[in-house]
């Protein structure tokens, strides 16, 4: 699962994909209707790659997250995320068991719920390790010995 050109944008509802570099921002297409537009150089944008979760000891990078869920729901869909605060938590709480409390707010568990319900009805999630992780993980182990 690559989520580098992935892009969710501060003010703006919904999923992008990165399309090209333009003049005075970004050119974005939506996910879902495939419409392209220009995000402008101002606009919050964040790669999903860059995003991670809080824990009482470090971060969850999101794609383990995602990950996380498409194995608890075996491939479909999660809760909704219009659940109440309390569901929401709940569900949240048996997919990342120590999330910071204090720092991960409930509009944070909806947001990844969201984004993980449009990237599944994309076919954009897999279990698949991308081929740059892999080589990552083995410089890694390369270097420990």
């Amino acid at each position: 699962m690559n989520l580098k050109d992935i892009l969710a944008i501060s003010g703006m509802s919904g999923l992008y994909r990165f399309v090209s570099q333009g003049r005075n921002g970004v050119i974005i297409e939506e996910l879902v209707d495939k419409k392209r537009m220009n995000a402008s150089a101002s606009a919050r944008v964040s790669a999903l790659d860059d995003i991670a979760i809080y824990t009482d000891d470090k971060e969850l990078p999101l794609k383990e997250v995602l990950k996380r869920i498409y194995q608890k729901e075996n491939a479909n869909a999660a809760i909704d995320p219009k659940s109440t605060n309390d569901q929401l938590k709940k569900y949240f709480e048996g997919i990342v068991p120590d999330y910071d409390r204090e720092k991960v707010y409930v509009s944070d568990i909806k947001k990844v719920i969201t984004w993980y319900n449009l990237l599944l009805s994309q076919n954009m999630i897999d279990l698949e390790e991308d081929p740059k992780d892999e080589k990552n993980t083995e410089e890694v182990k390369e270097e420990g010995k």
